[in-house]
């Protein structure tokens, strides 16, 4: 899980927010998540995320790009394809993907 909330991005930007239903600990999920963040992050126009799941198996992931050229990009890398379809048949009972553009954003940090 992100401990740290993505913060100061200036709209508009896009965002991809992956919802997943899966086994708590599914084997080589773990590894395969790390890889992914080091990729993602290679991304040019990739801009954070953040993550959060549930101790039911509801996981929630969001992707900040700049543009939806990086964000498509990240949807066409080889490496994340095929985790994708592993992921697919091996872990996950459901997910769904919702691609937005930000316009408006603010938040709110205690000192």
């Amino acid at each position: 899980m992100t401990q740290k909330l993505v913060a100061g991005i200036e709209p508009p930007y896009y965002t991809a927010v992956f919802t997943s239903v899966r086994p708590e600990s599914p084997e080589g999920y773990a590894e395969t998540s790390v890889r992914m963040q080091e990729l993602v992050r290679e991304i040019p126009g990739f801009l954070g995320y953040e993550s959060a799941r549930t101790p039911g198996g509801i996981g929630i992931t969001v992707g900040y790009f700049r543009d939806l050229e990086s964000l498509e990009s990240w949807a066409r890398h080889p490496e994340h394809r095929a985790a994708k379809e592993y992921g697919r048949e091996h872990w996950y009972e459901s997910y769904s993907v919702h691609i937005g553009k930000v316009e408006r954003s603010y938040g709110y940090a205690r000192d």
